[in-house]
């Protein structure tokens, strides 16, 4: 029995995944944690992590490196985008490594979009052969499909939750003109990304913050349970009212709503538009909400998976 603690640190969230397996078998999770520690605050237009920033998530990886010693696992912890960009990573870095005990891997947005993938094709092996996977992030957004088994294609853009708040919501709810520029900025975005469009009928796999979240305010699951939205489905009808519903609500508004986790209440709208672009463009009638991202997908590299291991 080998026990892993998989620890995706994002530009929002901080993710813990402690799971186990016995040799043949598929991981099986024993402690799951999710803290917003906001990361890259101020990242788009500072091109450096804030001090405060910094303390939240070192704090949060104190906690996480705690859990991963009483359970007797190893650590195995990975950065995205807020630190692909930045340019004082090493200040984060070093105390968060003596927070974990051990090392930190800035992944590559290819990577990243590759470990999507692994993750779904570990979540759901009848999707492996052919589907595109939607990796919406606070700094980032991982597009990538997959045919026949094989990766196709790996896209990372600088779409983000956190970013396109910070770069264009001044106003709370957004104005219009600043709805609008928002709006655009992801059709434009998403047009250069995914210039060959998606095959008509792939089906579109959802995972991260934003596609659980929506799943659980529509289905009013409260609190947040992972084992309640994992495998549900969000129609292309459900993303676009919640997107509309919640740009016009203030943040104060928002963090009222059932299934809506508080702290990531300022950021939701631009999430759901996000996704509502990504869907649009792959002219997706829905999207399969999967609990298990990374995480999970670090956990298969080094404990086994319950599917084939794709190519690409």
């Amino acid at each position: 029995m080998r026990r892993i603690a998989s620890i995706d640190i994002g530009t929002n969230t901080v993710l813990l995944l402690v799971a186990e397996a016995e040799p043949g078998q598929p991981p099986q999770a024993l402690v799951e944690r999710c803290e917003i520690t906001r990361l890259g605050q101020g990242v788009d237009q500072t091109k450096v992590l804030a001090p405060e920033a910094i303390a939240r998530t070192v704090e949060v990886l104190k906690a996480y490196g705690a859990i991963a010693r009483e359970q007797g696992a190893e650590v195995v912890a990975v950065g995205t985008q807020a630190l692909r960009e930045v340019r004082n990573a090493t200040v984060f870095l070093d105390p968060a490594r003596r927070a974990l005990g051990g090392e930190i891997e800035i992944i590559s947005g290819s990577r990243e979009a590759q470990l999507a993938y692994s993750a779904v094709t570990g979540a759901f092996p009848e999707l492996a052969a052919r589907c595109a996977v939607v990796d919406v992030g606070g700094g980032s957004t991982e597009i990538t499909l997959a045919d026949g088994g094989q990766v196709v294609s790996r896209q990372s853009t600088k779409l983000g939750s956190v970013r396109l708040h910070e770069r264009f919501c001044k106003s709370d709810p957004p104005s219009e003109s600043e709805w609008a520029a928002l709006v655009a900025h992801v059709e434009e975005t998403l047009a250069g990304a995914l210039a060959q469009g998606v095959p008509a009928g792939t089906p579109l796999v959802g995972i991260a913050g934003t596609v659980t979240t929506l799943a659980a305010i529509e289905g009013g699951v409260h609190p947040y349970d992972g084992a309640k939205v994992h495998g549900t489905r969000l129609s292309r009808g459900q993303v676009d009212k919640w997107t509309e519903r919640l740009r016009r609500m203030s943040v104060a508004e928002r963090r009222k709503v059932r299934g809506l986790e508080p702290k990531r209440a300022d950021v939701i709208d631009a999430g759901a538009a996000i996704l509502r672009g990504v869907m649009a463009r792959a002219t997706a009638e829905e999207v399969v909400v999967s609990d298990r991202g990374v995480r999970w997908a670090l956990v298969y590299e080094r404990l086994g998976r319950p599917t084939v291991s794709p190519g690409g």
